[in-house]
């Protein structure tokens, strides 16, 4: 090669590695560029590449580029990395050191061949490489990074930058036919092929209207360096490997960028969303460079997978090359998971631009069910259809049998709906999002119908049996029919195409179109796919005459929060950045608005689940007959509270009832000072015990007010948290925390400040669910009890059986309240609390004035708490939570002994917490790990949320139903976020 003229792959097509040395690199790095020091070889699939480390510790790459790149080349690509670092400090990139004599490149021969060699800067951090997952923020830094590169490189230009390479995908196509036969595997080549062929057939239409600049060529994700962030995800801040820097489309830097992004663990074409926005942000794109990014990552893939196995056919050695051919592929099949024109929408629809035009459906000229009779009935089996109550969704013939009965009630056909997201389609215990989104629609009918031809055209046949009427402009494809016709015969409109008749039940007719010719579609799509695949799925409810379209707006997310923001305060935080929106619940599960269900590892108030149908029966009836104040005289409310009474130890004898665990909580302190005659209360720290004046003033914990200890009133007085784990007491020594708190309540007696009350959680709640040291409380209420106050037992979480082996948090510490304050699970939801206490100390209020709260004991809140308890009891749930409880520690325990991020389990029954730290000697805590990881688990279809005062905590407090099954699920989940990445 001429050493001014620029490579041309199609002239030299084998790029095999340069061979060199350690040492003879090691050599060449002392000797041109004056640095010596240890050296090891990197990976590389065309050039030869070398960790360096000079004497004061400064380390570089040395680079030894393959023999058909010319000096032009290799000065272009410095000069761009120059002109970035002089404009985009955001961006770190490896400028070109200067050898001994000047210049950046060197002139070396090795064994005869002629090489050439430069001194980089080598860029602190790490790649992305492997296949760990990669967060939506991560995804949008590496989508952002490259913008960023590519707005610098805008304006510059270099003669060595005019090359022909391999990895522009203006020559994918000619790439792709010149190497696909090196591909190994039965009919990979031919796949590659045919992707690239359809590719290369719709970026042409765009060639002219696409940008051209110099782009880097190769932003991905072994090509950006990054360094951990708080939450131990990585911050792309650096960009590597200017080896194919070339004048070529702009918008290829972000196909390349994209493609990357494929292989990593969970990824799939929608995963790439949050690089095009977020590049998109950072340099605008045209309409046209839209509509060629998927594409152009077709392309880009199927360079790759070509071009692998072409460097392993001629270069075997080359472990580099080798070692990708597996994610290469996968990369490919990801590319073409989603039609071209699918994604095209997608992007469209993510960065608010049109949707592009599809092919126009041929006016229907013909019924094309012309002797159906009576009314269409429309079936709702959306997430909020009361059809589908009481679980009835996860009955696998609810579809069918909804529709049957509209059949029954007089209706001529039971149509569903185009477009509408599915709960029947949802998927309990899944990673995966279920494909809920109705892409065609199912026609029941009561009796065999005939089914005629709605236009002109050609028959062929489908997937499953179906049938397809082609016509110009889509696809009409018929399922459930027994045809008339046979493929490549012509059919008239209004011709008869065959008859709709069941085998076992109500005939039903699957009815779709498509502008896709050819090409396979599904009948239910992804939401995050939806906007694609309505964009060449039409809406076929138009051949049917009287079917509906769908008009809720239950699958409406966004607006609804902002609407929220403006209405609700926002003080009143909600979970998650971007929540999704939540209409049901099933047992221990929540589902949203597009079908996806949750299992709800945190929802303590629902203690029975959610949904139930016995508790929603008995409130109907109770609605139905009376609902008023505890002032009338009326039986739900006697029994609720003897029921009540019997279930605590004497002499907690007497009841009252409330709304909520704060005014639990208040009433206690209300009845102590009446009881004492003064104020002073004794809390622990880190603990919530509600929101009203009196509740606040006793709530220590920081993570729910940071300024929660520096603004008690002086009639608090605290006590330190007895926490085993990370407190100042551990082991054998944790007998300390109840001697010591003991003995402040002493000191304060002495000090003539007694207390009229000691209040804690009589299991650590707000840590995580840790239990207290054994004989804590009994130490503690005997000197409460010499000073003449009243012990006050918070079992607003951890009551009602929640943990297993105790109905009463209290039980576990051997001790017996003298008022206990309940709420939370007594109402499954419903605002319902108790207080119970001895007659005496009850009475003693009397000096107060008389007690009412208006919902506390209506009817409906007592018929609640008694239809409560009666089902805990028959459905046994406090033993379901001592067994199930102690399988899912069991299984959290073995995985904190191999992931070190989980340095405690703490808890028992269904009231356990996970708490996470950066190192187990330290135990520093791990708060913005566990933000992110509660997040990650969201995504894999998971509800759990941080805890305690360092929020490094997993609180985990699901239903008391919880199964065994969707314990293990909720582990090995976790256990494949903490393993994969978060």
């Amino acid at each position: 090669m001429n050493a001014d003229s620029t490579s041309n792959f199609f002239d030299h097509p084998a790029l095999p590695a340069p061979r060199i040395s350690t040492e003879q690199a090691r050599d060449v790095a002392r000797d041109l560029f004056g640095v010596d020091g240890p050296i090891r070889s990197l990976g590389s699939q065309q050039d030869a590449n070398f960790l360096v480390s000079a004497e004061d510790g400064t380390r570089y790459v040395l680079k030894v580029s393959n023999p058909a790149f010319a000096r032009p080349e290799l000065l272009a690509q410095d000069a761009a990395v120059a002109h970035i670092a002089s404009g985009e400090t955001s961006v770190r990139v490896p400028q070109a050191r200067r050898g001994t004599d000047g210049h950046t490149v060197q002139r070396i021969v090795i064994d005869g061949q002629e090489l050439r060699v430069r001194l980089l800067d080598y860029l602190d951090g790490h790649p992305l490489t492997g296949g760990a997952y990669l967060s939506p923020d991560v995804v949008a830094a590496l989508g952002a990074t490259a913008g960023r590169i590519s707005l610098a490189l805008r304006d510059f230009s270099h003669p060595g930058a005019e090359r022909v390479l391999q990895w522009d995908v203006r020559h994918a196509l000619p790439v792709v036919e010149q190497l696909a036969e090196h591909v190994r595997g039965a009919g990979r080549a031919d796949q590659v092929r045919a992707a690239a062929r359809r590719a290369h057939r719709i970026v042409s239409g765009y060639a002219d209207r696409l940008p051209m600049q110099v782009i880097h060529g190769d932003i991905t994700d072994d090509n950006v360096v990054c360094r951990p962030g708080p939450d131990g995800r990585a911050r792309p801040e650096g960009v590597i490997d200017f080896g194919d820097l070339m004048r070529s489309w702009a918008v290829g830097d972000l196909a390349v960028t994209c493609s990357s992004l494929l292989h990593h663990y969970g990824a799939s074409p929608a995963s790439t969303v949050p690089a095009v926005r977020a590049f998109h942000r950072v340099r605008p794109l045209a309409e046209a460079e839209v509509d060629v990014v998927w594409p152009l990552v077709v392309l880009r893939a199927a360079v790759l997978v070509v071009s692998g196995h072409h460097s392993a056919s001629i270069d075997a050695g080359n472990d580099y090359a080798v070692g990708n051919l597996d994610h290469e592929w996968t990369i490919f099949e990801q590319a073409v998971s989603v039609p071209m024109e699918v994604m095209t929408a997608v992007l469209r629809r993510a960065l608010g631009l049109p949707l592009p035009r599809a092919a126009a459906c041929p006016e229907p000229q013909s019924a094309l069910l012309p002797l159906v009779g009576g009314p269409t009935a429309a079936l709702d089996l959306s997430v909020t259809s009361e059809q589908l109550d009481g679980g009835r969704w996860t009955d696998p013939d609810a579809e069918r049998a909804i529709a049957e009965a509209a059949l029954r009630d007089g209706a001529g056909a039971a149509v569903t709906r185009y477009g509408e997201r599915r709960l029947t389609r949802s998927r309990r215990d899944s990673v995966s999002v279920p494909p809920t989104v109705a892409l065609a629609v199912e026609v029941h009918l009561s009796g065999p119908t005939p089914v005629h031809a709605p236009w002109s055209g050609e028959i062929d046949a489908g997937r499953d049996g179906a049938l397809v009427v082609r016509s110009d402009g889509a696809e009409l494809l018929l399922g459930g029919l027994l045809p008339a016709v046979s493929a490549g015969e012509p059919v008239m409109a209004g011709q008869l195409l065959g008859e709709v008749a069941g085998a076992d039940g109500a005939p039903v007719l699957r009815v779709q179109l498509s502008t896709l010719r050819g090409l396979p579609v599904p009948a239910f799509t992804t939401p995050e796919l939806a906007a694609g695949w309505e964009a060449v799925c039409p809406d076929p409810t138009t051949l049917l005459g009287t079917a509906p379209a769908l008009t809720d707006d239950t699958g409406e997310v966004e607006g609804l929060l902002r609407r929220r923001s403006e209405a609700f305060a926002t003080v009143q935080e909600h979970y998650y950045r971007e929540p999704p929106r939540i209409e049901r619940g099933w047992r221990h599960h929540l589902l949203d608005t597009d079908g996806r269900a949750y299992l709800d590892m945190i929802n303590n108030v629902a203690v029975l689940g959610h949904g139930h149908p016995r508790l929603a029966a008995a409130v109907a009836r109770q609605l139905h007959r009376l609902n008023t104040n505890s002032r009338f005289h009326y039986g739900a409310v006697v029994e609720l509270s003897e029921r009540l009474a019997a279930a605590l130890p004497a002499p907690l004898d007497t009841v009252f009832l409330v709304n909520s665990g704060t005014e639990a909580n208040d009433l206690a302190l209300r009845l102590a000072w009446a009881w004492a005659g003064r104020r002073e209360v004794v809390a622990v720290r880190e603990a919530y015990h509600g929101w009203s004046d009196a509740t606040d003033a006793i709530s220590t914990s920081v993570a729910d007010n940071p300024d929660a200890l520096g603004t008690r009133p002086g009639w608090v007085h605290t006590v330190p948290a007895p926490n085993s784990y990370r407190g100042a007491y551990r082991g054998a020594d944790t007998a300390r925390y109840g001697q010591e708190a003991a003995a402040s309540i002493r000191d304060l007696t002495a000090q003539g400040l007694p207390p009229a009350a000691f209040i804690a959680e009589p299991y650590y709640g707000n840590a995580g669910g840790m239990a207290l040291p054994d004989g804590y409380l009994a130490g503690v209420y005997e000197a409460v009890r010499e000073a003449g106050g009243l012990c006050v037992a918070d079992e607003v979480q951890v009551g009602f059986g929640r943990l297993g082996e105790y109905f009463w948090g209290f039980e576990q510490q051997g001790v017996v309240p003298d008022v206990v304050t309940v709420a939370k699970a007594m109402g499954n939801g419903h605002p319902l609390g108790a207080v119970i206490t001895r007659r005496d100390i009850a009475e003693h209020y009397r000096s107060e004035g008389y007690f009412f709260s208006s919902a506390g004991g209506s009817p409906v809140s007592s018929v609640v708490g008694l239809t409560v308890m009666d089902i805990l009891r028959d459905e046994k749930l406090q033993e379901n939570a001592r067994t199930v409880g102690a399988h899912l520690r069991s299984r959290l325990l073995e995985l904190a002994d191999r992931h070190p991020l989980i340095g405690a389990v703490h808890g028992t029954g269904l009231y356990v917490g996970v708490e996470l730290v950066r190192d187990h000697q330290e135990r520093t805590p791990a708060p913005e790990e566990t933000a992110a990881i509660c997040e990650r688990m969201r995504e894999l279809g998971v509800i759990v949320q941080p805890t305690s005062d360092r929020m490094c905590v997993l609180k985990i407090k699901p239903p008391l139903c919880l199964t065994r099954e969707s314990a293990d699920f909720f582990v090995d989940t976790l256990d494949s976020v903490l393993r994969e990445g978060w």
